[in-house]
Parts: structure tokens; C-alpha cells; sequence
């Protein structure tokens, strides 16, 4: 709550999300938070505030934190929102679905349909949490300045038995966002929340270049990592051709499709031209049985034009393990990826497209990082916090919580990052729960002012003094 209101958090929340600008009760920045604090105590579920509000003291200090700073003019506003006395310290769960709502626009929603793929528009009041992730992006860029952003586009899909929910490709009900994840700063840039039966690589330029718009000044250079959903043409000539204004060309390295005429090329690759990719374990660079090769390969969807750009190429082979075939059963086992027999052994072929001029193996490390932290973001956002539980059937209400869900998971690596330390950079969320937010103590409050008080020796107490001044100290930088 402390490094919330120290980024500027609240205030933006207020300032661009605006469904409660005007009227009576509760701001946004109540509402929005209310529902980051939810996810990080653990709460899975709207009806999981009266939890929140069951816990007095947490209360008292929730009401302190909202006032604080503000001049007595901003006070007595807050208290003219009120008709009668404030009676909660967080919005009931009734309060909360009407604010949702105001994120739907039903006319954009009637669209959607089985079968084709479209996503609505989101209104203003969506948008502005693009606009709130520009100014948390700005703070953490202050702190930690970083000239180079590494952008790692991925889709997630999150299973629900909503009835309105569409089927995806894998034939269940769900939504499928589609998130950008920038390496450097360990954070998401911008997430866009779809049905499931929108591919990712879908509008996925469109995408791109609204992720670009919410990165904050002193990145001077930008570089793209995408599986094979990111193998969109339109968006790989955007990058090469240097077309966006600020950063012009845009370095990328991409999955892929492994087609018949992509297999007919690695086909004539020697074996003399493929080398042994190798991995790094303690400083040490290990083989591992992996091969790379450079591919001469020209897609027929770039080949026609004597103007079109130029990609390389690279095949990535992992030979099979034998296994003896037993009688009755099909040699032509159908399996999730591309395979090729080379010289008698049958491999596993994987393609990699890009613009840069990197060593082979020294790129395709660099995008297997790819699965890293951005595959992790997903599983915290859907196990750790209440992304994989969405509270409404309704999309505009659903978008909404997912975009609460990814300030959440933010707000937590900006406090891990800023504030806790290194050795906190790798933690979970139930590690967080256990050492700072479950801990117990009482809350009292005397002569106007609010203090927490521990057990006596408790082996917390200085470390939450420290927190507290490091967050101070952020307030003096920022």
C-alpha cells in the first residue's frame, strides 16, 4: 500500500480510469486496489472482500493510507462522496460487479461470435489502464534505468465454464490475453484480454505497437521474442523496415512455421553445416544434442515481390529417442511438433526466423529465454493470483480483472525488485505471503495517529522498519 501511493498508483488509477469520476461512494482507486490488495493476501474471488473486511485492523489502516496526504480540502471531498457514514473499509462485493460493469459496452460485445475471431473495442474506461501502466512503467524506469527492452509476447489461455465463455483450440471453454512481458524490467508492458477462440498471433502488430506506446522515455532500443504465434508477416516487416518513428528498426527473433517446403530446405542442409547448440550450467558452456543450422529459405508469401524484405533462417533439430514399435500399433504416430528423418534418424525440427546478425547458438539461447520469467508471469497470475478464476460472464468485466490481476502481479515485482532485494527476485508469491503479509500484529491507534504493533522480539520488526524507509527513500528519488 506504501509503494503504491509512493509510485503514483492511486493517483493514476483516479486520473484515467474514471468510471467513478462522478457520483457518490466508493473512487477508483479505492475499488482498483481493494482488489490488487485481494490478489496479493490471496483471495481468489469477489465475494473474498468480506474477508478483507472482516480484519479490523487492516481496515484502519486501509482508511489512514487513503487519506494520507491529502490537504483538508481533498478530505472533506471525499467525505461529501458519502451521503450517509462510511461504513466498510473495503466495497462490497455488490459495489464491486456494478463497477465492473461500467467496463462493458454491449454493443462491442453482441460481436462476438463462435467461429470467428474478433475482439471488442474496449471503452475508455479499459484504456486507461494503458494509460495508469504508463506511469508505473515511468517510475520503475527512474529506478532502475534501462536503455534496452526486450519484449516477450505470449499468449495464455484461462479455462473457465462461463456459458458466454467460446471455445479454443484445444476444445474448451476459455479466454486466451495475450501479454507483453519486457525481460529487463521483469514486468508486464501491456496485456490485451481476448476470447478463446482468437489466435494469439491475431491483430498481434496492432498489439506490438501499443505495447510500444507504453514504454517510457530512455529506451532507446527495442528487440521482439514470440513462439510461431508471432509469425506474422505484416508484423516482421514493421520491425525490419524501421517503421515505428521512435525506435525505428526493431531486432527480432521468432518461432517459425516448419512447412513442407521449410522441411524441403533443411533437407538440403550437409551434415558438415550443422553445429552442436550448447547450453550454459555454472559458467560453463555444456553440449547438449541439440544441432543448428543456417537455412536458404524464401516463403512464398515474400518471395513474389523483387522489393520484399530478406529473413534468415535457422533450423533447430533434437534427435528422437528410439523406441521399439510393438505389433499393431501405427508407426505414423501423429505428435505435437514437426519431425524429419536425416540420415536414417528421425529428429524433432523447430525453425527460427530473425533479423539479427547474432552467432546461431548464441540466438537461439537468447529466445529459449523466452520461456522463462514471461511462462512464469502466466502460471502467477493464474495460480498465485485470482487471473485463473475470472468473476463474471460478462468480457468487459473479465478484461477488467485481468488488467487488476496484471497491476497485481506488477505492484509485487516493483516491490521485490525496489525494495525487498535480489534474494527476493525469485520468490513466489506464497513466500511473500508467509515472510511479510501473513504476519500477524495489532493495530492501535492514539493521539490520530495509526501503529502496528508486533510480538515482542518478533524477528520481523527490523525488516519491516527497513521496508518502510526504503519505500521513503523511493518517495525522495521519484
Amino acid at each position: 500500500m506504501d509503494l503504491a501511493h509512493v509510485m503514483g498508483l492511486t493517483r493514476s488509477i483516479d486520473k484515467y480510469v474514471r468510471v467513478r469520476a462522478e457520483g457518490q461512494g466508493w473512487t477508483d482507486s479505492e475499488v482498483v486496489m481493494s482488489l490488487i490488495l485481494l490478489n496479493l493476501a490471496g483471495g481468489e474471488c469477489v465475494e473474498d472482500l468480506n474477508r478483507l473486511e472482516g480484519d479490523e485492523g487492516f481496515c484502519k489502516i486501509l482508511e489512514k493510507v487513503g487519506k494520507y496526504g491529502l490537504r483538508r480540502k481533498e478530505r472533506r471531498e471525499m467525505e461529501r462522496r458519502w451521503r450517509k457514514e462510511r461504513s466498510r473499509g473495503v466495497p462490497s462485493p455488490s459495489a464491486v460487479f456494478r463497477y465492473l460493469g461500467g467496463f462493458c459496452d454491449e454493443r462491442q460485445e453482441g460481436l462476438r461470435e463462435a467461429g470467428k475471431a474478433f475482439i471488442p473495442v474496449a471503452n475508455e474506461h479499459l484504456r486507461g489502464f494503458a494509460e495508469v501502466m504508463k506511469v508505473f512503467l515511468s517510475f520503475m524506469q527512474k529506478q532502475r534505468r534501462q536503455e534496452v527492452a526486450t519484449l516477450d509476447m505470449d499468449a495464455t489461455l484461462v479455462e473457465t465454464r462461463k456459458g458466454d465463455a467460446l471455445f479454443c483450440y484445444e476444445g474448451y471453454r476459455a479466454y486466451q490475453p495475450l501479454n507483453t512481458w519486457w525481460a529487463e524490467q521483469e514486468v508486464v508492458v501491456h496485456t490485451e484480454f481476448r476470447d478463446g477462440n482468437v489466435p494469439a498471433g491475431y491483430e498481434q502488430l496492432r498489439v506490438l505497437k501499443e505495447a510500444l506506446r507504453c514504454l517510457p522515455e530512455g529506451v532507446k532500443k527495442v528487440r521482439v521474442r514470440s513462439d510461431t504465434a508471432g509469425y506474422q508477416h505484416d508484423l516482421m516487416k514493421y520491425c525490419e523496415k524501421g517503421e515505428n518513428k521512435r525506435f525505428g528498426k526493431i531486432e527480432f527473433a521468432i518461432g517459425c512455421d516448419v512447412t513442407p517446403e521449410f522441411k524441403k530446405a533443411v533437407r538440403e542442409i550437409e551434415e558438415a553445416q550443422w553445429h552442436v547448440l550448447h547450453k550454459e550450467v555454472k559458467g560453463t558452456q555444456v553440449e547438449t544434442k541439440k544441432s543448428w543450422a543456417e537455412v536458404c529459405f524464401v516463403p512464398n508469401a515474400i518471395g513474389r515481390s523483387k522489393k520484399g524484405v530478406q529473413y534468415r533462417y535457422l533450423a533447430i533439430r533434437e534427435p528422437m529417442e528410439e523406441q521399439l514399435t510393438l505389433p499393431g500399433i501405427e508407426e505414423d504416430k501423429v505428435y505435437p511438433f514437426q519431425t524429419m528423418k536425416l540420415e536414417q534418424r528421425k529428429y524433432k525440427i523447430f525453425g527460427l526466423v530473425t533479423n539479427m546478425d547474432w552467432e546461431g547458438g548464441k540466438l537461439i539461447r537468447w529466445h529459449y529465454k523466452r520461456c522463462g520469467k514471461s511462462e512464469e508471469a502466466h502460471s502467477v497470475m493464474k495460480e498465485d493470483l485470482a487471473g485463473g478464476k475470472l468473476p463474471s460472464g460478462e468480457f468487459g468485466e473479465n478484461a477488467a480483472w485481468w488488467w487488476i490481476v496484471v497491476l497485481a502481479l506488477n505492484l509485487n515485482q516493483a516491490m521485490k525488485a525496489l525494495v525487498l532485494g535480489k534474494s527476493w527476485i525469485s520468490k513466489r508469491m506464497k513466500a511473500i505471503r508467509f515472510s511479510l503479509i501473513n504476519v500477524p500484529g495489532r493495530v492501535m491507534e492514539r493521539s490520530r495517529q495509526v501503529f502496528v504493533r508486533l510480538a515482542k522480539g518478533h524477528a520481523c520488526f527490523e525488516w519491516l522498519v527497513q521496508i518502510r524507509a526504503r519505500i521513503a527513500a523511493l518517495a525522495s528519488s521519484g
